[in-house]
């Protein structure tokens, strides 16, 4: 029987992502992790600890985009802005180039290889930081590469891109992640790393204001 993978980052939507394709499912699917020299590493760890609550095998793919440079997330010589919260024109300096069209690539590859059914990814188009691979029209533009791309696609089954989160709130999400019981407490989304949040990035900054909208308190953060 067929399953499907998510991309787990160990972050707040790619963990909800997970907590749908599980549900959905019946039975854990494949994560598959990107462990790319991210200044908050910290996250890979987390994936790791979320995988294992719903018992899933975990894959984490090295693919260091250091040497790329561009991205305040990756380069250690770019500071992490902070202050703002993804409502300010222009795309931010933690933007990695093409990040999600790289990990979608891998992540098909691994899909067609284990002869996977889909792909889940928790990209999101409203409460974002401004990332142009995370929009609407880059997945549906992906979904068409897919399937020119991959032997299933040519054969007639194309594995599927899933974004069950792209156009829901942050306040949404969350309340998606309650209702489904999903780890949240174990979730990392600070882009500076460390042990505890700096809750000054825009990443802390989106996740507090979706954890005030929904009305609850951040379990990871109690």
């Amino acid at each position: 029987m067929a399953g499907d993978l998510v991309v787990l980052s160990g972050g707040l939507d790619s963990t909800v992502c997970l907590a749908m394709a599980a549900a959905e499912g019946g039975r854990p699917p494949l994560a598959v992790t990107f462990d790319y020299g991210q200044r908050h590493r910290t996250e890979v760890d987390r994936a790791a600890g979320i995988a294992g609550f719903y018992r899933a095998e975990h894959l984490v793919v090295a693919l260091d985009a250091r040497p790329w440079g561009g991205s305040a997330l990756t380069d250690p010589s770019i500071d992490v802005p902070t202050g703002s919260t993804g409502d300010a024109a222009g795309i931010p300096v933690t933007y990695v180039p093409a990040r999600n069209l790289v990990f979608l690539s891998v992540a098909l590859a691994v899909a067609e290889a284990r002869d996977l059914d889909a792909v889940w990814t928790g990209v999101n188009a409203v409460d974002y930081s401004g990332y142009p691979d995370c929009r609407p029209e880059f997945v549906d533009a992906f979904r068409r590469v897919g399937e020119l791309a991959l032997k299933r696609g040519v054969e007639g089954r194309p594995v599927e891109v899933r974004t069950p989160l792209i156009d829901r709130t942050k306040a949404d999400i969350v309340r998606a992640g309650i209702t489904l019981g999903a780890p949240l407490a174990l979730t990392w989304s600070c882009y500076e790393g460390g042990t505890t949040p700096c809750g000054s990035c825009d990443a802390c900054r989106l996740r507090a204001r979706g954890f005030a909208e929904a009305g609850v308190a951040d379990p990871a953060l109690v």
